[in-house]
């Protein structure tokens, strides 16, 4: 019959088993002190490794600025004079109201304004010849984003689809003599149309396309008015220059004639 044993007596185990005697060796003849380097955690001094200059710090700024240094390398090459960071300009333009002037920009991204003009013409032309449905344009002096031309008539379609006409016959006749006078009084005007534009005047100067730029030195005194930068933003110009040349809309020598005859012959 088994004797009881305690559990917890240490003892009674090593007695008991065979192999206490052979464990108990080894425990004795393989103390810390004779184990291996490695295994005591002490540090092997016998080998020593050259120091090196290049620091963890000094690898992570490296890889951390890789790919800023390409983009600095990439448009120092296209003869621009400081780094301009071509995603800042996209950012801001997108979310601007009105086109953003270049020195507006160039404060923003502290660089020049000549750097600012060579970023947005790489941009421009990076836009055209990816043949994107948009593109960067100069307008009334700043950048904006706007539709390509060729799309032009789907822009069209969805604009004034199920939308009422914004400016009457009248205003437009006004607002383009304006355009092409300028600067020219109300009289003037209503001379040109031969009717009163007291009104339409009024109108135009509501919508922000027409403001006053001056006053006649003669008596009287009357106000001329001259188109605003929402009118050159809403037609996509950069400056007044950019109109097409009236030469084009007018009818030429054997035309007018025609209609001259027309005229004199209808009761």
């Amino acid at each position: 019959m088994e004797e009881n044993r305690d559990p917890f007596n240490a003892e009674t185990d090593r007695q008991n088993d065979p192999l206490a005697d052979d464990l108990g060796v080894f425990s004795q003849t393989n103390s810390l002190s004779d184990s291996p380097e490695w295994l005591r955690g002490e540090e092997d001094t016998s080998t020593s490794y050259p120091e090196s200059d290049f620091s963890h710090e000094d690898f992570v700024g490296e890889w951390m600025t890789a790919g800023e240094e390409d983009k600095r390398a990439e448009q120092s090459s296209s003869g621009a004079d400081s780094y301009v960071d071509y995603a800042a300009i996209e950012a801001i333009v997108m979310v601007a109201t009105e086109p953003v002037r270049v020195s507006l920009l160039a404060e923003i991204l502290e660089t020049t304004p000549e750097a600012i003009e060579q970023a947005c013409e790489a941009l421009q032309t990076a836009y055209e010849a990816e043949g994107r449905g948009f593109e960067l344009r100069k307008i009334a002096g700043g950048y904006r984003y706007q539709s390509s031309a060729q799309y032009k008539d789907y822009v069209e379609r969805f604009i004034i689809r199920d939308m009422p006409q914004k400016l009457s016959s009248a205003a437009l006749e006004t607002l383009a003599i304006i355009a092409y006078k300028q600067p020219i009084s109300r009289a003037q005007v209503a001379s040109i149309r031969g009717v009163n534009v007291d009104r339409v005047v009024r109108l135009l100067v509501q919508k922000d396309l027409i403001k006053e730029v001056g006053k006649d030195t003669g008596p009287g005194q009357a106000i001329f008015f001259g188109t605003t930068d929402l009118f050159l933003e809403r037609l996509g110009l950069d400056t007044i220059a950019d109109l097409p040349p009236l030469e084009d809309y007018v009818p030429d020598v054997t035309t007018v004639e025609a209609l001259e005859h027309v005229l004199r012959d209808k009761p």
